[in-house]
């Protein structure tokens, strides 16, 4: 497996998924919107809930709480039933829009996954033969030894590396709010978790030296779920030597807290020329391509 080491101090792809409008002229209907990023979600999620509970018992039951799990993504993920994004994970409850564009390529490139938490989305892209290489970060140590174990589970060592860092503005340590029984909503940047949950230190790497645990020459796709600190590493991969390969950024968007005009505007200055959002209300991802790095 590629780990990247941190010492402190210091051939394009084409989509072969249809064209998306852009963000201000997507015309599906209010009410398929709703359904499908608000009623359908949530009942997902209950889903989830629900059955968890039956798979914990059933598990218990027949000795296989340490068995891999086959989750509804067609990857392996080692069980972490105490954990709601695990849970997410297992019964499909993100939805199919990020998979179906990553496993829809039909040209070489590179997966850039921040934020990559127990690695669903790096292992959706490493069962695309077409994904040359992936980087996944994740910082926080409980949350990175799945990830690890996960990578070998699924034996996709050869492509991809894990870094056990965040991106942010400056390499050293800082503080992350880690949120018990739910792994997916640690941030550095959020107050309201700050205040309510234990934090740790975890290590931070700027731009440059991210970007030197980066794929070379690979077209990249970017995902980006760091809670609030979008817009940092935004900021941060378009500032370093990998920024012109980078084709799309897939990232999530509360408006809460993060300033969702001022990161479309600076992906805008970078040449981003077509947003996709996925969502209703102030909760949403989006798509940024750069249609010019696309051919």
């Amino acid at each position: 497996m590629k780990t990247a080491e941190l010492i402190d101090g210091g051939a394009g792809f084409v989509s072969a998924v249809p064209a998306l409008p852009d963000l201000q002229d997507c015309t599906a209907p209010l009410w398929s919107r709703v359904w499908e990023f608000g009623i359908a979600r949530n009942l997902r999620v209950v889903a989830a809930r629900l059955r968890a509970q039956a798979d914990r018992v059933l598990h218990r039951l027949t000795g296989r709480m340490s068995s891999p799990v086959s989750p509804a993504y067609g990857v392996q993920l080692t069980p972490n039933f105490g954990d709601k994004t695990f849970r997410y994970c297992r019964y499909g409850t993100y939805g199919h829009r990020l998979a179906d564009y990553l496993a829809g390529q039909q040209r070489p490139f590179g997966f850039v996954d921040v934020g990559a938490n127990q690695g669903l989305f790096s292992l959706i892209a490493a069962r695309n033969p077409r994904c040359e290489a992936i980087t996944a970060f994740e910082p926080v140590p409980s949350t990175f030894a799945y990830l690890e174990a996960n990578v070998v589970l699924n034996g996709a060592q050869d492509r991809l590396r894990i870094v056990q860092a965040a991106i942010g503005e400056e390499t050293g340590k800082c503080a992350i709010a880690v949120k018990a029984g739910h792994s997916g909503v640690s941030s550095m940047a959020r107050a309201d978790l700050r205040d309510h949950n234990a934090t740790q230190q975890i290590a931070v790497l700027d731009g440059r030296a991210a970007a030197a645990t980066i794929p070379a020459e690979l077209r990249l796709i970017v995902k980006i779920d760091v809670e609030g600190h979008e817009e940092t590493v935004i900021a941060q991969l378009l500032a370093s030597a990998c920024a012109p390969r980078i084709a799309a950024i897939f990232y999530e968007m509360d408006e809460r807290w993060a300033d969702a005009p001022a990161v479309r505007a600076m992906l805008e200055r970078a040449g981003f020329d077509r947003f996709t959002r996925f969502g209703i209300g102030r909760h949403a991802d989006i798509l940024a391509e750069r249609r010019a790095a696309m051919g």
